[in-house]
């Protein structure tokens, strides 16, 4: 069944911008985590600002908290990591935008159901930005699109969503598929639902370049979460 999007605003309440820091080349995933925790503990003590930090890793396997060991079918295929945050096993490699998120959510409301509904919502916007008309399902976490096949209708994923917070500061985030090689996911369970695919903007038959996607990315992200400013500084070294 789809879950209807209602528009959603989800911006500090004192108006504040979110640095917005794009990696203009691959980073490996436990250097990624560690900035990414040190960042998200610095915004908890006050010594930070919000970050959205946009990359790319090398093909690899994370596992989220609720991961099954047999939802991991080709576990030398890539390096598999534990990522501790929020859903189960997904993929990330060339050709996906991963977008690490750093909110503070005592400056939004203290609402984490509100959080990853504001996610999707910016996903969404930002895929109709792009020609995607994408939606979310009741009881399954994530992005959706419907394609029609000789077969009849079928639901793949376009875009992932694992979170977690501490102290009320948001880490980890999103994945979107843009040109990733599909075959890769087949190492997995994609986020243990085996009865749906996985899909990209490429796979839908849409060329974009990950500099136009970010920038739809940055756009819906304003819409939804309040201004960005765009950083200049690597968030690693």
């Amino acid at each position: 069944m789809t879950e209807l999007i209602a528009p959603i605003r989800f911006a500090r309440s004192d108006g504040g911008a979110v640095e917005w820091v794009r990696a203009e080349c691959q980073q490996p995933y436990l250097e990624s985590v560690a900035a990414m925790e040190a960042r998200a503990a610095a915004i908890a003590d006050g010594a930070a600002g919000e970050l959205v930090w946009l990359l790319e890793h090398p093909p690899l396997y994370t596992a989220g908290v609720s991961a099954r060991p047999s939802d991991l079918i080709a576990p030398n295929r890539f390096p598999v990591f534990e990522a501790g945050r929020g859903g189960q096993f997904t993929y990330h490699g060339p050709g996906q935008r991963v977008a690490y998120i750093m909110l503070d959510l005592r400056a939004r409301g203290h609402d984490v159901r509100a959080f990853v509904r504001a996610l999707e919502a910016w996903l969404i916007a930002a895929l109709a930005r792009l020609g995607v008309a994408a939606e979310t399902r009741c009881g399954r976490i994530g992005v959706w699109v419907t394609r029609t096949t000789p077969a009849g209708p079928r639901e793949d994923k376009i875009a992932a969503i694992g979170v977690k917070l501490r102290r009320w500061v948001s880490f980890h985030g999103i994945s979107l598929n843009i040109a990733p090689d599909l075959s890769h996911f087949d190492g997995i369970v994609p986020c243990g639902i085996s009865e749906h695919g996985v899909t990209s903007l490429k796979d839908l038959g849409l060329e974009i370049p990950t500099a136009q996607v970010d920038l739809a990315l940055a756009s819906s992200f304003e819409e939804v979460f309040g201004p960005i400013a765009h950083g200049q500084r690597p968030v690693t070294d």
